[in-house]
């Protein structure tokens, strides 16, 4: 069986803080393709968690839980899911980007 993946509170605030820095930094001309851009994300995380090997967070950003995975979506911005694995779900914590947080990840 499956487990559940459960999106945290955090985690869902991030996201919106994303989407209004996506039109107000005027990465997308809408609204709409913003929203497009973070529910691909979201459909990443509902078909990979699990499914893809996920590795250890670096230490320093082991606040936002144990474990990530990446998501490529262009040439330029690789995103880190990061999340906990419990019994009977994926807990998604934390959701950060290469530009942000991206010389931790490199190892």
């Amino acid at each position: 069986m499956k487990k559940r993946i459960v999106l945290s509170p955090d985690f869902l605030d991030e996201l919106e803080e994303l989407l209004d820095a996506l039109v107000e930094g005027e990465y997308f001309s809408s609204l709409e393709w913003a929203l497009k851009y973070t529910e691909a994300i979201e459909r990443f995380i509902n078909d990979s968690i699990g499914v893809y090997p996920a590795k250890k967070v670096p230490f320093s950003l082991r606040k936002h839980g144990s474990l990530f995975i990446k998501y490529k979506h262009s040439q330029h911005t690789t995103w880190y899911i990061v999340f906990d694995e419990l019994e009977d779900a994926y807990f998604i914590k934390h959701i950060t980007n290469n530009h942000v947080s991206g010389q931790y990840f490199n190892y």
